[in-house]
């Protein structure tokens, strides 16, 4: 084992380095105590929530703040609150797996990610001891609700564009803010504002933490929306309103920094919690499929309703093994960061900022993700499916959001090449000298030597061949077109869903094969039939991006040698993709639910 192997993966360093499947978090090694939270949460959902479904639509006056109360009393609103803050203190992966079996709660799942995570963490993290005492425990118990102001009208991707004001008084007591923030989640029943503002002429962002009682802040009415219903919505308004210079939060012209990161951790806390929401879809396609009849059988015999069912099952099971490798990662990451004397606060923003790449990976997967696997839900439940008495309508239309939430997928796709092109560029990760030997492969005769074996055998050379593409694509246009790269969005985001498909698939191998070597292959036919699709799969959908970019920046013989190379790369064997979906599809049929 050499010296960089002994080394801690970081964030983007996937694509440069082999992992071995034990290096990984599976969820088929949570503990007793890890499912004793699970069930908590869903028997939460399914107490609370889907009986009072239509009232928490109809924003019934007080609901949703008792509900958010509820949930502070059994602990679900302090997961990542230290013990000494009124908290559970738990560690990042038990906090995503809160957010996944919480996230199948429709609008609620909203507003608690926001109280949670946008609302809190930017205190937890960043706020002096005063401040924490001062408001932490209110915010863990559900006694207050938290909201997060940063968009406004003219400044939505553009966060760092506001227009919000805050002006030093003559005796240095309070700033007066000035303002309008817009699309404020929980914004109708939030106690306390982390709002971003401009002191004077600054090019940076400061926050400010502000009580929502506070004189001059007025709210615009609730926000009719496509889905969501039940989530408040809200313009905020900020005229003169006063803030004792001890609510400052962090440092003058920290705020843009906090918004990002906490923005890190929005990300892959939406991926958490839009598997649950998946999970859900699917089980409620099962079900439906089992019982709905047509032409004398039920619909769950048909070919055409199972590819659905396998294709969900498939897409949900990539992404959440995405999430829980890149959550132990990040909690080992904070962990080292700990062991070397660094306070925890800082050590998980640390931790969770080292992984942004995968972060912004798993919100673009994790939302589409789910789009497909509703969408499809909605396709088999047929007119059902269109009615709002049903689930799965009201699934679909909150679905639409996520794509949108925590930035949009195009931005998270072109923040994904573009931090790791930076960390490249810093010397942090040395994408350049696999590049070149890459590029030094495609020159000389292939090398056909020894092939692995095995069950995954296939898999494991194709991933190799995914992150080639992914070198030799990235590497050449940084050199052909440097600086205007980064003004090349269509051939960033080809990278970038290359890079996309590439960790899922190492993930779900990673996952597979620890499966294998804890249960066996034959009790996991089915999670191997998930792999060899995904893979198939990904390898005609990496091969046409591949072309798509490399048609966009280069020509002639160059580009018939990469060509050349990207079919190589991507160069499947034979298999039999019905037969896969067929079996993975009859396990769920047979357990009428999400079983994997």
């Amino acid at each position: 084992m050499t010296e960089t192997d002994q080394k801690p993966i970081t964030g983007g360093e996937f694509i440069i380095r082999d992992t071995e499947p034990s290096e990984v978090f599976i969820p088929e090694n949570w503990t007793e105590e890890h499912q004793m939270i699970a069930q908590m949460c869903d028997d939460f959902i399914n107490t609370e929530i889907i009986p009072n479904i239509e009232r928490i639509d109809q924003m019934e006056d007080g609901l949703m703040p008792s509900i958010m109360e509820k949930a502070g009393a059994l602990g679900l609103l302090s997961m990542s609150v230290p013990e000494e803050l009124g908290g559970m203190g738990v560690d990042f992966k038990t906090s995503l797996l809160a957010t996944e079996h919480l996230g199948a709660g429709y609008s609620f799942s909203v507003a608690f990610g926001a109280h949670t995570g946008i609302g809190t963490l930017p205190l937890l993290y960043y706020g002096n001891e005063d401040q924490k005492k001062k408001y932490i425990p209110k915010l863990a118990s559900g006694e207050w609700k938290a909201a997060y102001c940063l968009t406004e009208p003219g400044a939505g991707s553009d966060a760092n564009s506001g227009k919000t004001k805050a002006v030093l008084s003559e005796d240095g007591k309070n700033y007066s803010v000035n303002g309008q923030k817009m699309w404020i989640t929980n914004g109708g029943f939030a106690n306390l504002f982390t709002v971003f503002a401009k002191i004077d002429d600054d090019e940076k962002l400061t926050a400010f933490l502000i009580e929502a009682d506070s004189e001059g802040i007025s709210l615009n009415p609730e926000e009719k929306k496509m889905g969501i219903k039940g989530s408040s919505t809200r313009q905020v308004f900020f005229n003169n309103v006063k803030v004792p210079v001890e609510n400052m939060l962090s440092d003058r012209e920290n705020g843009f920094k906090i918004a990002l990161n906490i923005l890190n951790i929005g990300r892959i806390k939406l991926a958490a919690g839009v598997m649950g929401a998946s999970k859900q879809a699917i089980t409620g396609s099962v079900n439906y499929a089992n019982e709905r009849e047509q032409f004398g059988r039920v619909i769950s015999k048909y070919g055409a309703i199972r590819y659905k069912l396998a294709e969900q099952a498939i897409q949900t099971f990539a992404v959440e093994s995405a999430t829980y490798r890149a959550g132990q990662n990040i909690d080992d990451a904070i962990a080292g960061y700990i062991a070397d004397g660094m306070d925890k606060g800082t050590a998980t923003l640390k931790g969770i900022e080292l992984f942004a790449p995968e972060c912004a990976i798993l919100k673009v997967a994790g939302s589409e993700g789910l789009d497909y696997t509703i969408d499809e839900a909605v396709q088999i439940f047929g007119g059902m499916g269109y009615s709002a008495e049903s689930h799965v309508e009201r699934g679909y239309r909150d679905a639409r959001i996520n794509r949108i939430f925590e930035g949009t997928n195009e931005i998270n796709r072109l923040l994904t090449v573009d931090m790791v092109l930076r960390r490249a560029m810093k010397g942090e990760l040395d994408l350049m000298g696999p590049a070149m030997k890459v590029a030094n492969e495609l020159m000389s005769i292939p090398d056909f030597g020894e092939k692995p074996t095995g069950t995954l055998a296939n898999e494991v050379a194709l991933l190799q061949g995914f992150k080639k593409t992914i070198l030799m694509i990235a590497g050449s246009a940084v050199q052909k077109l440097m600086q205007s790269l980064s003004k090349e969005q269509e051939i960033l985001m080809n990278i970038a869903d290359i890079s996309i498909w590439t960790y899922l698939a190492e993930s779900t191998l990673l996952r597979v094969q620890q499966m294998i070597e804890m249960k066996g292959e034959e009790n996991c036919s089915a999670q191997i039939a998930i792999v060899k699709t995904y893979f198939f799969d990904a390898a005609d959908k990496i091969n046409k991006a591949g072309k798509d970019a490399l048609n966009s920046f280069t020509e002639g013989d160059e580009l018939k040698m990469m060509m050349m190379g990207l079919k190589r790369f991507t160069k499947t064997e034979a298999f039999n993709p019905k037969e896969a979906r067929q079996l993975i599809a009859s396990k769920m049929i047979e357990a009428n639910e999400y079983c994997f």
